[in-house]
């Protein structure tokens, strides 16, 4: 019997749950494959929306996912442990209590703060690395708040009101610019007045975000400045003590309050290692992403110092490096296991997006040679694009979900690049009449059509006249069907006329059908309800009943509240192809409005949703196959 082979990966970033994933997908198949994840906290972080939390725009459980979600009845074992040392040459890893064995490591332990032994950086200041400095970070400017607005002492209320960034990167711009736009809410709640509260956003460098054209920086500054953000550079931090700041021969800014994003380093545990490292806990790699001196330990995401071919500069620690290095290293490890090529690592990175506030982004896309920056709201578009596809892969529909529910939905203050237009909510109970009226409509026109169904069975009134089978006109041939009395779903009648169908009611003429779903209504209805010979086929009786039964059906529903979203979304579909068919009536606009504005949920007011629902999701995410494929909501 095979030893099992034990593959773990260390760390539950970006570039961890990536390769894990991409492992357990190529894998499956291996009885004899062991996939083991560690990491120090059970969820996922996802870094790059934390000044989200930081400046309250998002809620908090939006930026992080549990681990066991993500890798629910897939062949990975998540661990939660914190590793304090590594065994290259045995091959183990040991944590305070623990050991774990392995043939294949993959390092993605990611990166930590650096302060560059500038006085009391560490001690004061406020750092936006993970999730729990998001949500401190959040409580802290809260608490400046509160405070500030019952102190007498005018000094110390400005310290409090006093916030200053230091790093003009990608981190430090998006947190000063979440903070621009809650300063607004902020002087609200607390009574504080605008002019009392000052923003800086300092560093060391000419100028902020330096992988920019000057163009884009260009409109940055000018988006600071709306925000009344005050952009110090050349200004290199020399110390930082609990109530100031000193930049150099700039000066001093007295505040409480001082964040952090001036740099990172590999994490701590990279440094211990004994292994070749470059540019603050980099991990030396070859092309296949392997470190040099072991060719079972592979590194993933920030922690890879590796310069492709033909460039000056090692891979970007961004997040598109852990994306596009993960399933190399995935499937270089399935070549060494099941036998195959190694490939080489040669990434393509296509620029990066900054958002300043939840209003307003920058990007500048592309490759090399061909770069182009976005006007603000494509920039926010496509980063948002991009967040979509990353959860995907991450936790599917799930993720995705609430994703767009926190950053469309939920969102505070119109705080998108979309504005409010999509969180305006209002309560379920004014939905109420209207779904027991279209209920009570729909459940009216299906027991008038069941009783002429039940009186003649073979009399079709729901499907247009079928074409003249010889030299007559149309006409004529609607006439030979004159008994066979046409009907929209509302109680409207209608009159017929071949396949150029006019209906004509008391609300007017029918709705006109575009010619290109004409066409295509007219062929399924040759295909599947005309028998060629002036008369209907079996299968027209059948949809006939069938569309009349769900009439019904959906009436009940609705005036019960049962299922409501479902019987909405078929309330409209049955709509639609009333239209398509060109039979409907001016009023089966409104059938189609309130389905609509019906499927948000009414049933859970005064309705049997709200008691039938919180138990179907509590089994439906029991199912091991929904689980797996991520298929529910939170």
């Amino acid at each position: 019997m095979n030893q099992k082979k034990k593959i773990v990966v260390l760390g539950g970033g970006y570039g961890g749950v990536l390769t894990a994933k991409k492992l357990a997908k190529k894998l499956k198949k291996e009885k004899d494959v062991e996939i083991t994840l560690i990491d120090k906290k059970p969820y996922h972080t996802l870094l790059t929306e934390l000044h989200e939390v930081a400046a309250n725009r998002v809620s908090e459980d939006s930026i992080k996912i549990d681990l066991k979600k993500i890798f629910a009845k897939r062949n990975v074992d998540v661990v939660l442990d914190e590793i304090t040392d590594l065994d290259f040459d045995n091959k183990v890893l040991k944590s305070e209590g623990n050991s774990y064995k392995y043939d294949y490591l993959v390092i993605g332990t990611g990166c930590q703060p650096t302060y560059f032994g500038i006085p009391g950086a560490k001690e004061y200041t406020r750092k936006l690395w993970s999730y729990e400095d998001a949500v401190q970070l959040k409580e802290h400017i809260l608490h400046m708040f509160r405070e500030a607005v019952k102190e007498p002492n005018k000094e110390k209320r400005q310290k409090m009101l006093t916030f200053v960034v230091v790093g003009g990167g990608f981190t430090g711009i998006e947190m000063i610019g979440e903070l621009g736009e809650w300063k607004d809410r902020l002087c609200k709640d607390f009574a504080v007045d605008r002019e009392e509260v000052k923003l800086y956003v300092v560093d060391a460098m000419p100028k902020i975000l330096p992988i920019f054209p000057d163009k884009i920086i260009n409109k940055v500054e000018k988006r600071l400045k709306k925000l009344d953000v005050q952009v110090v550079t050349n200004a290199g931090i020399t110390e930082v003590s609990k109530n100031s700041v000193t930049l150099g021969d700039k000066g001093t800014i007295k505040t409480n309050t001082v964040i952090w994003a001036a740099g990172i380093e590999g994490s701590d545990i990279v440094g211990k290692m004994d292994i070749e490292q470059k540019g603050r806990k980099r991990i030396v790699t070859n092309d296949k992403l392997q470190a040099l001196e072991y060719e079972n330990v592979y590194v993933v995401g920030d922690n890879i110092f590796y310069i492709p071919e033909g460039e000056e500069r090692p891979v970007p620690q961004m997040v598109e490096n852990a994306e596009s290095s993960a399933p190399i290293i995935a499937h270089n490890i399935c070549s060494d296991i099941k036998g195959g090529e190694k490939k080489s690592y040669k990434p393509e990175f296509h620029g990066a997006m900054v958002c300043v506030g939840g209003r307003y982004a920058v990007a500048h896309l592309g490759k090399p040679g061909k770069f182009f920056g976005l006007p603000s709201f494509f920039a926010a578009f496509v980063k948002h694009f991009i967040n979509l596809v990353y959860f995907v892969q991450v936790a599917g529909f799930n993720k995705c979900w609430s994703y767009i529910m926190h950053e469309f939905f939920h969102i505070k203050d119109k705080r998108s690049f979309v504005g409010g237009h999509f969180s305006k909510a209002s309560p379920n109970f004014w939905l109420v009449p209207l779904r027991i009226f279209v209920g009570y409509k729909w459940l009216a026109e299906g027991i008038e059509k069941l009783e002429k169904i039940i009186h003649d069975p073979s009399k079709i009134f729901l499907i247009p006249a079928p074409p003249a089978v010889d030299g007559t006109t149309a006409a004529t041939a609607a006439a030979k069907v004159t008994e066979k009395v046409v009907e929209a779903t509302t109680s409207a009648s209608t009159a017929v006329a071949g396949g150029a169908t006019e209906a004509v009611s008391q609300y007017g003429a029918a709705l006109p059908v575009p010619g290109f779903i004409e066409n295509i209504v007219k062929w399924s209805m040759d295909a599947f309800f005309y028998n060629g010979e002036g008369g209907y086929t079996f299968m027209a009786k059948l949809f006939q009943t069938g569309m009349v039964i769900g009439e019904i059906v959906v009436g009940l529903l609705l005036i019960a509240g049962l299922f409501t979203a479902l019987a909405s979304i078929i309330s409209l579909a049955m709509g639609m192809m009333i239209w398509s068919s060109g039979m409907a009536p001016t009023e089966m606009l409104w059938y189609m409005g309130a389905a609509i504005a019906l499927i948000g949920g009414s049933g859970s007011t005064f309705g049997l949703d709200y008691y039938v629902l919180p138990v179907l999701k509590k089994w439906w995410k029991n199912i091991g196959f929904v689980r797996k494929s991520y298929l529910y909501v939170d």
